[in-house]
């Protein structure tokens, strides 16, 4: 009756809760992404508790799965499996929790500073350069380009990408983008240490805009906020189509943000009821997926190196970009904006920000840094967008 005997026949399970604990201390203890890391964790521990049919099975280990109606997946392999197959597998909850994160992020401070957009762009260099690496390294192109979208740091973006090229890598590829978010306020400091002066980190951007002020000014700001989601969706839908399922339902979500109180109850049920239910169950799924025979193994590592270096670069590519930059412009740009070109939003912004008060306790640049990383959120999606329609 007890799943003693098979722990004891199972040493990798007992490794894989360990583990779970680990997660948990890593979400409870030290807050690091407690609202995705804790569910993930949660469902690592649900999966590895022998006996308890909470592992999501995969097509290799039980072939014909997928062709299975739902009440069929759930009878045979538990609820795990039916939540699994019905919202992670079909690609619904990523797109759900980016149309949340629209409906919760304001595009005021990139629509205001839209020149310090163009390093969020800079950014995901990290992500093409982790994926011709990982080709080298013996991984196919499909699998490179999932490991590789590690880089944008946005743990939806890497899921649906996973889901769609390298499903079986869906696991540790979660895993791994969601810890190294989880750890950007450790990522950052150590990358900006390492590539910054002191005089780049004192730049003060408000100073700057004393020196330079800006020759534009935007007279309605909400009408542009109104346009700007409507415009950028139609653009991207014409140039890079696989990735409106994603960029799509962000725009859509920060749309019924921003027309008011005419769409109030469905802004409300965008960034509080669905994203929050989207967010238990990718975690729980996603956590499900990692047993022992599918983590501990040598791939498992590489991708956890891999997405490491792809968050690095991703970082210093950003930085580099700003340094690029005030070579060749008056109005200068503390490169730890550049550092903000991921996809962690907020928290890769609030980490600059404190960076720069530590240097000079005036430094606010908080709505600067925030103009990067959105516009790190949109790239990251439009790479993957890229990504999806070469390789799929």
């Amino acid at each position: 009756m007890t799943a003693l005997g098979e722990m004891a026949n199972s040493p990798g399970s007992i490794l894989m809760l360990v583990i779970a604990l680990g997660l948990l201390y890593l979400g409870i203890a030290k807050r690091f992404e407690p609202l995705l890391l804790v569910p993930i964790a949660f469902g690592v521990f649900l999966a590895n508790f022998l006996g308890g049919n909470m592992a999501v099975t995969t097509v290799a280990e039980a072939p014909g799965i997928d062709h299975k109606t739902i009440i069929e997946i759930a009878k045979d392999h538990g609820i795990m499996n039916m939540l699994y197959y019905m919202l992670i597998k079909t690609g619904l909850l990523p797109p759900l929790i980016f149309m949340g994160v629209g409906a919760m992020t304001d595009f005021g401070p990139m629509l205001r500073n839209l020149r310090l957009a163009f390093f969020g762009a800079a950014a995901q260099i990290g992500i093409f350069s982790v994926l011709f690496a990982a080709v080298l390294m013996g991984f196919t192109l499909k699998e490179a380009a999932a490991l590789g979208i590690i880089g944008g740091a946005d743990g939806p973006t890497a899921i649906y990408t996973s889901i769609i090229l390298a499903p079986h890598l869906l696991g540790p590829i979660a895993i791994a983008a969601y810890s190294y978010m989880a750890l950007v306020p450790v990522i950052i400091p150590f990358i900006v240490k390492l590539l910054m002066t002191e005089k780049e980190l004192k730049i003060n951007m408000k100073a700057q805009e004393r020196l330079y002020p800006s020759k534009t000014k935007i007279k309605n700001l909400r009408t542009v906020k109104i346009i700007f989601p409507i415009a950028l969706g139609l653009i991207v839908s014409i140039l890079v189509p696989s990735s409106v399922p994603l960029v799509g339902m962000l725009l859509f979500g920060n749309l019924i943000k921003e027309v008011g109180s005419d769409t109030n109850r469905l802004f409300k049920a965008a960034s509080d009821t669905i994203m929050n239910a989207a967010t238990i169950f990718l975690g729980l799924t996603v956590g499900a997926t990692m047993t022992a025979s599918s983590f501990l193994n040598s791939q498992t590592l590489m991708i956890v190196v891999g997405g490491f270096i792809a968050f690095a670069i991703s970082i210093a590519g950003g930085i580099m970009a700003a340094k690029v930059y005030n070579l060749f412009a008056k109005k200068k740009i503390n490169p730890l904006i550049g550092a903000t070109g991921l996809s962690a939003v907020p928290m890769a912004s609030r980490v600059a920000n404190e960076i720069a008060l530590k240097y000079d306790p005036k430094n606010h640049l908080l709505q600067y840094a925030m103009s990067s990383n959105i516009s790190g959120v949109i790239g990251s999606a439009v790479a993957a967008g890229v990504l999806i329609s070469f390789l799929s």
